[in-house]
């Protein structure tokens, strides 16, 4: 049956959702086909870069063999990138960098080859680098997020906070709740300086969320800021509250400007319970609450927590510190090493 032009076309019943799902297989088929295309490409150059190293190392060819291969092969691949002496040279630095063909393929390939520049350019060891491959595999960061996880020392602050989830949540949800909690937490992204005060990092926080989930990482999402509580007619309020995905539980987060007192930790149960008891579905896990304070004393934290029953941390945040105005002028913005990335992949 034909339709004249302009006329509306009739959608048969079941077609909107057959087409929703079309969407979604190619949509899937795209993706595969990219991961693919990098799987291979990072194969290549690992291969590349295997022979490079060999043939240096067994039959003493000199560096200047690099030189004439990028000559060679742009010459015969003209219209490919990615074969300057810069780039054979990565190659190089990624076969010595990686030696097992079996951890290549598995999960180095399934990172993009900017991934793997800013592995070899930024870390020393073989353990951080398998660590942040992981990680990336895991929570598909981009290039830029890797960076700053890296520039954040995120492998040395993961799992730091002092907690008490080892005797107040089960296994396996207290070793996730304590890998998900950092110490310190760094707020430079906020632009403020250490003298800010509770209500200004709290304002800031939630101006910069994004960021805030980034720092927080993955399976964070959040709920409200100041969140008020009726208790037996009284106000309270909630600095912030969070949903954690992976736990399936509330996170309570109270800010302290100063130093670290066990009495703060009277006020984070009280929270804990209101939001158990009002907020918490049945099917959500008991709720987590963080205290995060200026500084804090590890032995009191350890302490204080000893006799706690309901699931807390302790940990330090860290504001903008104190530089010279021209250093902070000289510093690369993250452009910039984007940039500069870009062109060592070239």
């Amino acid at each position: 049956m034909s339709n004249a032009p302009g006329s509306v076309i009739s959608t048969p019943d079941g077609y909107t959702e057959w087409l929703s799902e079309l969407k979604n297989r190619i949509h899937s088929a795209q993706q595969r086909a990219t991961l693919a295309v990098n799987r291979e490409l990072v194969l290549l150059y690992w291969q590349i870069g295997r022979d490079i190293l060999a043939r240096q190392t067994e039959q003493g060819w000199g560096a200047k063999v690099i030189e004439r291969l990028a000559h060679d092969l742009r010459a015969a691949f003209p219209d490919m990138k990615g074969f300057s002496p810069r780039n054979l040279k990565y190659m190089r630095a990624f076969a010595e960098a990686w030696p097992e063909p079996e951890f290549v393929q598995q999960a180095v390939a399934q990172i993009p080859w900017g991934h793997n520049l800013v592995l070899l350019d930024r870390l020393n060891t073989e353990q951080e680098r398998r660590w942040y491959v992981a990680k990336t595999i895991e929570h598909n960061w981009s290039r830029n997020v890797l960076n700053i996880q890296i520039e954040t020392r995120l492998l040395e602050r993961s799992g730091q906070a002092v907690t008490n989830f080892s005797t107040n949540l089960p296994a396996p949800q207290s070793d996730l709740a304590h890998e998900s909690l950092k110490d310190p937490y760094r707020f430079d992204f906020l632009g403020l300086t250490e003298e800010a005060q509770e209500r200004d990092i709290e304002h800031a926080l939630v101006k910069h969320v994004t960021e805030f989930l980034l720092e927080l990482g993955a399976g964070f999402a959040f709920v409200g800021r100041q969140v008020m509580l009726d208790v037996g007619g009284d106000e309270f309020f909630i600095d912030l509250l969070f949903y954690h995905l992976k736990l399936r539980c509330y996170v309570v987060i109270e800010l302290k400007a100063g130093k670290f007192k066990p009495e703060h930790l009277g006020q984070l149960g009280f929270y804990l319970t209101a939001v158990d008891r009002q907020v918490k579905s049945e099917q959500d896990n008991p709720t987590i609450g963080l205290l995060l304070c200026k500084s804090k004393n590890k032995v009191v934290a350890e302490y204080a927590l000893g006799d706690k029953t309901q699931p807390m941390g302790i940990a330090e945040y860290k504001l903008l510190e104190s530089l010279p105005a021209e250093l902070q002028t000289s510093l690369p913005s993250i452009e910039q090493i984007e940039r500069e990335l870009g062109d060592m992949a070239e």
